[in-house]
């Protein structure tokens, strides 16, 4: 699944007003921090999570295993906040 850019421009707008639904720390990813990420996006569809990792090469990684085993889309990569987009399954 690839998101156009008309679609990324809606959805940024959509995840503006979001709060950081997750938090990775600098201990990194774990089954138990999957998991939450898995059930918010089963239920949320769009959600912004928290990267605490040092370096910004360490952040695009988590990103990019987050995006990985969660099948999901990044949106937008700000920071230390990620905000990623799965279609939810009916």
């Amino acid at each position: 699944m690839s998101l156009s850019e008309k679609m990324k421009r809606d959805l940024r707008g959509r995840g503006h007003a979001l709060k950081p639904v997750v938090s990775i720390g600098n201990a990194g990813l774990n089954a138990a921090v999957l998991r939450e990420i898995e059930l918010s996006l089963a239920h949320h569809e769009l959600m912004k999570i928290r990267v605490g990792a040092a370096d910004r090469e360490q952040r695009r990684t988590v990103i990019a295993e987050v995006c990985r085993h969660c099948t999901a889309e990044l949106v937008q990569a700000i920071g230390h906040i990620a905000l990623i987009y799965r279609e939810q399954q009916d």
